[in-house]
Parts: C-alpha cells; structure tokens; sequence
C-alpha cells in the first residue's frame, strides 16, 4: 500500500498547495527556529520559472550551484519576518529532503523579547494562486496560526506580557 501511495506521489501532481512553517522561540539560545516545509515539485516550478530553466531540478542542481544556494536565495525573496515593525535577519542554515517535500532550517538570532511579529510569506504564490502559507508560532504560550494567501501574504501576531 504505501508503494502505491509513493507512485501516486511520483506520477500525479499533488492537488493541494500549501507550505507548512513552524516558528518557535528557544528561550536558552534567545533565537527564532524556524522550520518550513515546502512540496519539491512546487519549489522547482517556482524556481525554474524565476531562472528560465523548465527542466530546473532542486535535488540535481547544475555544476557551480547547490540545492541551499536556490533555497537560501528562494526564501529570502519570499520570507520575511519583523519583529516589533523592525525587519529581522533571517539566517539559513540547512535543508534535508523529506519526500515529497523539502524541509528548510532558518534562524533569527539575538531575540530577546517581543510584542508583535509580522510575517511575510509569498512562496510558491507566483506559480499557484490557490498556494496557502500555514504559519505556527510558539511564543508565550499556546500555538498561534497564520494562514497565508496570494491576496492577503503578510499578517500580524501580538503577544501580551506575561
């Protein structure tokens, strides 16, 4: 059963777009981690678009270039996150392929606290209008969730002091 669930997968395109990020504050390293995970074959139209190459392959870039080189740049076009209406580094670290997505790691150092957190989103929305951006925050207590869209890409979060 799940062989037949994997060559659906390979042969089929999948009917739903959507990313999943999750955002959580490591109080002991006072960073943002984040995790996204982002479907393979959507992020190789995307880029492949933006370069020109209809054959684009994430997993087999051409010699001179690697996989992070395309999701670093990727994602700082299309991920950006304030805290407090200031614009935050957004460090990338790594990725590790989870089939039929990819998983990417990023950082926000040097956090100390914060009221708001706005997140911009637009992967993906450049090649599939119906793309949905799900965005989870833990920050002071119980997950907060974004969902983002072509028409509405960026949101804000507010947290109280506690």
């Amino acid at each position: 059963m799940a062989l037949l669930h994997l060559l659906i997968l390979l042969f089929f395109p999948h009917p739903i777009h959507i990313s999943v990020t999750e955002i959580e504050f490591n109080e002991k390293n006072k960073a943002l981690q984040i995790t996204s995970r982002i479907f393979i074959d959507d992020l190789e139209l995307s880029i492949g678009s933006k370069i020109h190459d209809e054959n684009f392959e994430l997993l087999s870039p051409k010699p001179g270039t690697t996989t992070d080189q395309y999701l670093r740049e990727y994602l700082a076009d299309h991920f950006h996150v304030k805290l407090d209406g200031k614009p935050a580094k957004i460090n990338y670290l790594a990725h590790e392929v989870e089939n039929p997505a990819v998983v990417c790691y990023l950082e926000i150092e040097n956090v100390k606290k914060f009221k708001t957190i706005e997140i911009t989103n637009d992967l993906i929305q450049e090649t599939h209008a119906d793309q949905s951006n799900l965005v989870h925050v833990t920050y002071k207590g119980p997950v907060k969730s974004l969902r983002l869209i072509r028409d509405k890409p960026t949101d804000i979060l507010k947290f109280e002091d506690k």
